[in-house]
């Protein structure tokens, strides 16, 4: 006992993206750092929740992470976004950053780790080449609102 290990072995590899609303590019470079690094540390804030890696472009970001089977997924996803729009529209002005409400996720196997992180890492230059993976691209459609509609907190 107290060892601090989990009584349940798990191996939930998870890669999400998500875009920014309507598309826009969205991530300048002034952005962008300050954007991974925040989302890295987030998810070592929450319980269950294992950063393994993070990239994209001007227009969407790509996470990578494991997961104990215990962490609420759903929620996890609308408050990483939400709290990444907030904290930089804190630090870059109201409007730098809002997201698409959907997402788009997929499971992969441990084995397939190295491979993903790399493509996560690599994602300006698989854009560039036109080499991008579709399974890992599919993201969900923009919502229903209206143009007029904004909230700094777009989630889920």
């Amino acid at each position: 006992m107290g060892s601090g290990r989990s009584h349940v072995h798990s191996e939930i590899y998870l890669h999400v993206n998500w875009h920014c609303r309507y598309d826009k590019p969205m991530i300048r470079p002034e952005i962008e750092a300050p954007l991974h690094a925040f989302l890295q540390q987030y998810c070592a804030k929450v319980k269950g929740i294992h950063f393994k890696g993070s990239g994209g472009t001007e227009d969407h970001v790509h996470l990578a992470f494991q997961m104990e089977p215990f962490a609420p997924l759903s929620d996890f996803l609308g408050q990483i976004k939400g709290a990444s729009a907030h904290e930089m529209n804190q630090a870059f002005g109201p409007g730098a950053i809002r997201w698409q409400r959907g997402y788009g996720i997929v499971s992969f196997s441990t084995k397939y780790l190295p491979a993903v992180l790399r493509y996560v890492a690599n994602q300006k230059e698989h854009h560039r080449l036109g080499t991008i993976n579709p399974t890992l691209e599919e993201h969900g459609e923009e919502g229903d609102e209206e143009p007029g509609e904004d909230s700094e907190q777009e989630n889920g």
